[in-house]
Parts: C-alpha cells; sequence; structure tokens
C-alpha cells in the first residue's frame, strides 16, 4: 500500500505523480513538487489516495506554495509570456525555419530554456545572441522531435482522450507496423497515426495479449473438433478470447408432402447455431427433419 497523489504545471497539462508527505493536499490547492532546479509550485488535480501497490522512489512534496512561491511563479510565468514574443520576433528577422513549441524559464538561474521544431537542422548561434541580449539572461534552445512536440504541447487522441505521451507516459516505447498487422489493424497512416505523424503509443498496450493469445488458440485453417462435429478456424477475437468456426453440419429431411424419401442438405456457418434453431428454419420451410444416428 502507498498514498499518492498528482499535480500538474499547468492547466489541461502532464500529470507528476508524487508522494504526500505528511501533506494532505486538496484539489486546487498549490503545493511545491521539486525538481532538478529546485522546487516549483504546482497544483494538485488528484487528492491523495491509497493505491494497492508499493509505489517506491517518487518525490515527496516539498510543502504548501507559500505567498513568496506564487509571487515567483507570476514572474516566471510573465518571463515565459515575454521570452515567447521575443522568440518570435526574432526567428521572423533571421528567417528560419522554426516553431517555438513551448518554453520553461528558471527563476533562481535566470535561464531561459526555448523548445522548437524545424525540418531539419539549424544554425540558431546568431539567434541565441540576439534572444540573450533582448531578455538579459542565459538562454539555450533545444529541438524537439513530432513525439516530444506532441508531449509538451499537448492535443486529443482519436479515441477522444487527451494525449497519453502529454498526460501519463513517461518514456517512448519503440512501436512498429508489425504490431497494428498483429491485432488485425487497418494500415492506412490516417487509422494508426497519432497526432504526432507516427505510429500510435497505444499500439504497444494490447499486443502483448494478442501475441499470448495467439501462441495459445489454434492458428486459421486448421481443423478441431466441437460438440457439433469437425470444423475449420477461420478467425480470432482476442478481445472475446474466442475463435470463430465453419462448421458443417449434415441432416436428413424430407418434404412432407410428397414422401419420396430423404435428401440431404448441408448447412455451412461462421458463427455458432444451435442445432435446434436449424431444424426449426427446415421445419418453417415445409421440411419432415430427422436427425439420423
Amino acid at each position: 500500500m502507498g498514498l499518492i497523489c498528482a499535480v500538474t504545471f499547468q492547466r489541461q497539462g502532464r500529470l507528476y505523480y508524487a508522494d504526500p508527505g505528511s501533506l494532505t493536499p486538496a484539489v486546487g490547492d498549490r503545493v511545491l513538487y521539486p525538481t532538478d532546479d529546485g522546487p516549483e509550485v504546482a497544483e494538485v488535480v488528484w487528492a491523495p489516495q491509497w493505491v494497492s501497490e508499493d509505489l517506491g522512489g517518487l518525490p515527496v512534496l516539498a510543502g504548501p506554495a507559500g505567498a513568496e512561491d506564487l509571487d515567483r511563479a507570476e514572474v516566471s510565468r510573465k518571463k515565459r509570456a515575454a521570452a515567447r514574443v521575443a522568440a518570435r520576433k526574432l526567428i521572423r528577422e533571421h528567417d528560419l525555419p522554426m516553431k517555438i513549441s513551448g518554453i520553461d524559464y528558471v527563476h533562481d538561474a535566470n535561464r531561459t530554456t526555448i523548445y522548437f521544431t524545424a525540418p531539419h537542422r539549424v544554425d540558431f548561434r546568431a539567434l541565441v545572441r540576439d534572444l540573450s541580449a533582448t531578455l538579459s539572461g542565459r538562454v539555450e534552445l533545444r529541438q524537439l522531435s513530432a513525439r516530444d512536440e506532441a508531449r509538451l504541447t499537448g492535443g486529443i487522441g482519436s479515441c477522444g482522450r487527451e494525449l497519453c505521451c502529454s498526460t501519463f507516459l513517461v518514456d517512448f516505447e519503440p512501436v512498429s507496423v508489425r504490431m497494428a498487422k498483429d491485432q488485425d489493424l487497418p494500415l492506412n497512416p490516417l487509422r494508426i497515426s497519432g497526432a504526432c505523424g507516427r505510429l500510435m503509443c497505444c499500439l504497444k498496450y494490447e499486443h502483448p495479449l494478442y501475441q499470448d493469445f495467439v501462441s495459445e488458440a489454434p492458428e486459421i485453417g486448421s481443423s478441431v473438433e466441437t460438440p457439433d462435429g469437425a470444423g475449420t478456424v477461420v478467425g480470432h477475437s482476442v478481445p472475446s478470447e474466442s475463435v470463430a468456426l465453419a462448421v458443417v453440419l449434415t441432416l436428413a429431411a424430407c418434404a412432407s408432402s410428397s414422401g419420396n424419401g430423404f435428401d440431404t442438405v448441408a448447412l455451412h456457418r461462421d458463427q455458432p447455431i444451435a442445432a435446434s434453431t436449424v431444424i426449426d428454419a427446415l421445419r418453417a420451410h415445409g421440411f419432415t427433419v430427422r436427425i439420423p444416428g
């Protein structure tokens, strides 16, 4: 058992989990979350709760945010806004193919970090010098990949929920087209690509279940025995942990009006059908049905 809460540094932003320690913050309270650059003001979006798993190694909240901490956070917010405006202006002046994705400002070190995307590597040395002079402080520029940009900016996925990378994912695990094939998904890039234009991270979530099912279930095309007789596997349904079978039933039937012997009727089905259902269907068409044996 462990006590855990979640905070965020900006509304609708990524969630950061922490050990509340001796604190009992409520949703909406401002607390100090430990970072590499010192405690930062964050907002509680998930009040402390006990969880069944023992989650060790979580950062412990440094305490509630005081008036001085809130003033420093407001100064940082204004610095970030000013840096965004200055960066966009200077990028246009230097005619660089850059797009600003995010701004970070460390108050104690007077350091501004600007995250950007570009179609290729960019020589931004002159831009850094102008930004440092304009902002009167140290400036760092970091180029992001497509996945990192989606994590930083956030958005809504095709499932209707917020992007996994901007809410709870910590690392990006490798995703391949093979995972989509194993899950019988259409290989249309528009269907299996995320907001970043790369393969959706969620393809990784259920892939192990598909691998385990395929390793245990009979292969498609193989013959199996069922209570209704021999059948052939024609499909797999991993969510329901079942297989679809094609079973041939042979029934002896005669026309009730003629009485001139029996005809053999072959029925092919891809879904399970009770024998009584087949018999009732034949009788509805005027046949007298007898099952031999």
